[in-house]
């Protein structure tokens, strides 16, 4: 007699085990969207008899260190205090765990989980994360495809980004005291004065600074002319706009280091440079892929005199002396 068709067979009836998942993306405007990562889990999760129980996610989080990835760190401490009812860890692929620059620092927190009796499944490779010699090896590739293409990515974006600098657009930070930031559309035109915390909305629109109110512009000379004529020290010019009631920009009270801000940055002579202070920027011109910050004349003119050139000259023969 044969098996009735319509009885489940017995493994039907085998428990699903355990399991969390962890999530991804670093923008919004990705692929990688946390909706298909979580969609492909599941029906991996499906498959493999897994029954998903807990979600770790990192929404808006770049995966070149582990620093702010709130669900990253939590999943860890869940795992390593005991706290993770679950053996099982799935993501959807390696570049999904993080695009460390060191690839070891990557199976570092792969290890941990291990050490605590967790195992970490990648449902969108080509292999099974089993601990085999092959498995170890097709996953240090990944890894290191996983590094080499996001530091690829940031090479070509500080690339363009210099390229905008140098063609007289701003590429972001607060514009300063008597300075504001004009948007402009894909043809040049002038659309808006940005306010602060407003930004622009379309990628085709572009940045540039412009004149602000001739109250703030005053405001720059005079400390200039405190400075480099008048010979008092930054903190000096600092006391002086205090007693008179005058605030920065940003609506505080002055400071040393704010009326430092105004005399040693260019872009108060005129000059758009960008990029000196990130240890990106710092890293490609030791290696030489930049020829020196990218930097221009303001678009949108200097505001500040025509001797703009000598406040400039003698500012930095005076900043050592006016601490």
């Amino acid at each position: 007699m044969g098996k009735d068709a319509s009885v489940p067979k017995a493994s039907a009836f085998k428990p699903k085990t355990r399991a969390a998942q962890y999530v991804r993306m670093s923008t919004d405007l990705q692929t990688y969207s946390i909706a298909n990562q979580k969609d492909a889990i599941d029906a991996y999760a499906e498959i493999m008899g897994y029954d998903i129980v807990a979600t770790y996610e990192d929404a808006g989080k770049s995966g070149l260190r582990i620093g702010g990835r709130v669900g990253l760190q939590r999943l860890l401490a869940d795992i390593e205090t005991g706290g993770a009812d679950f053996k099982t860890v799935i993501v959807y692929d390696v570049s999904r765990w993080g695009r460390f620059q060191n690839i070891d620092e990557s199976a570092s927190y792969e290890y941990r989980c291990q050490m605590a009796g967790v195992r970490i499944e990648y449902c969108a490779e080509q292999f099974v994360n089993d601990g085999s010699i092959g498995s170890d090896v097709l996953k240090a590739i990944k890894r290191s495809i996983a590094a080499e293409q996001s530091r690829m990515l940031s090479q070509k974006v500080f690339i363009g980004q210099c390229r905008l600098v140098r063609m007289g657009f701003w590429q972001g930070g607060i514009p300063g005291l008597g300075l504001r930031r004009l948007l402009l559309d894909k043809a040049g035109q002038p659309k808006a004065i940005l306010a602060r915390h407003e930004y622009k909305s379309l990628q085709t629109d572009r940045v540039i600074l412009v004149p602000g109110p001739p109250e703030e512009i005053a405001i720059v000379r005079s400390i200039f002319n405190q400075f480099v004529k008048a010979r008092k020290t930054q903190l000096e010019i600092a006391r002086l706009f205090n007693k008179r009631g005058v605030l920065t920009d940003l609506r505080r009270a002055w400071t040393r280091e704010s009326v430092h801000h105004i005399i040693t940055f260019e872009k108060y002579i005129g000059h758009n440079v960008w990029g000196r202070g990130g240890g990106r920027e710092q890293t490609l011109a030791r290696r030489g892929e930049v020829a020196g910050w990218p930097k221009c004349e303001l678009s949108g003119g200097c505001p500040f005199g025509p001797d703009r050139g000598n406040w400039s000259y003698h500012a930095s023969a005076s900043i050592g002396g006016s601490e």
